[in-house]
């Protein structure tokens, strides 16, 4: 069974947006990837007042260490809506795999993603920054 995963009233509804409007005309390669949103969110326990979000969940734009549990390499990433996207510097849109699978864990879960090297498992370390914590609710 999944671990329980967390997500706040806004970036549920920002992201159903988003998602709506990708349902619309979906690139064949993404439809995958969207649905697994989808039953993520689906899945997650909603946080209806963003000011009790807890401090190491990972929300949208929060900058995160991921530990690679079989390989043991470490690498910081931000989850972000898709126009914001930039891999090379760390910045994994929430359409991607990775964003997809690491929302809403907490520090010290770990969790399974369908990468193009195969599947792997990462350990959430650190939250670096979260939006919510730090008071910037317009993120």
């Amino acid at each position: 069974m999944a671990k329980q995963i967390y997500i706040t009233a806004q970036d549920k509804k920002r992201l159903t947006d988003a998602l709506t409007v990708l349902q619309e005309s979906p690139d064949k390669r993404e439809l995958p990837h969207i649905q697994y949103l989808e039953q993520e969110i689906e899945r997650a326990k909603i946080i209806h007042d963003v000011t009790a979000t807890p401090k190491d969940v990972i929300t949208m734009n929060s900058k995160v260490r991921l530990r690679d549990t079989e390989s043991r390499s470490v690498m910081e990433c931000t989850v972000v809506y898709p126009p914001e996207s930039a891999p090379e510097r760390g910045y994994i849109s929430i359409l991607a795999p990775l964003g997809a699978a690491m929302l809403g864990y907490r520090v010290g879960d770990s969790f399974e993603v369908d990468l193009p090297k195969g599947t792997t498992h990462f350990l959430v370390e650190q939250i670096i920054y979260q939006p919510e914590s730090a008071g910037d609710y317009h993120l």
